[in-house]
């Protein structure tokens, strides 16, 4: 495993490529298209998952109404638990990752 100093980037982009989807853009937020589906996709390290001051209720964007959050393993609990506590108007996924395992630990619709 990376160390979960650093955000999983590459192995958010072999999740969502694994899953049949086309995977744009650099550093930590991509695209991942598939069909009619586009989702906004931000990897995580371990300390941003525990403490996301960046994660604002619209998603810091207006152009997605799909987010995956993607993390390490250990901290996915941590990151699904401080969405779930906000008020968020988009459907939102958290993904845990530690080599090539990932796991689906939430998934909620929005207001």
């Amino acid at each position: 495993m990376a160390p979960v100093t650093m955000p999983p980037v590459e192995e958010a982009r072999n999740v969502f490529r694994r899953l049949g989807y086309s995977v744009d853009g650099d550093g930590v937020d991509l695209r991942a298209e598939r069909k009619w589906r586009t989702v906004h996709v931000t990897a995580l390290d371990a300390d941003e998952a525990s403490s996301p001051p960046e994660l604002r209720a619209d998603g810091g964007t207006t152009d997605y109404r799909l987010r995956c959050f993607v993390t390490w393993m250990d901290a996915a609990g941590d990151l699904s638990d401080r969405l779930a506590g906000l008020d968020l108007d988009y459907e939102w996924a958290v993904i845990g990752v530690d080599g090539d395992e990932y796991e689906v630990v939430e998934r909620a619709v929005g207001a």
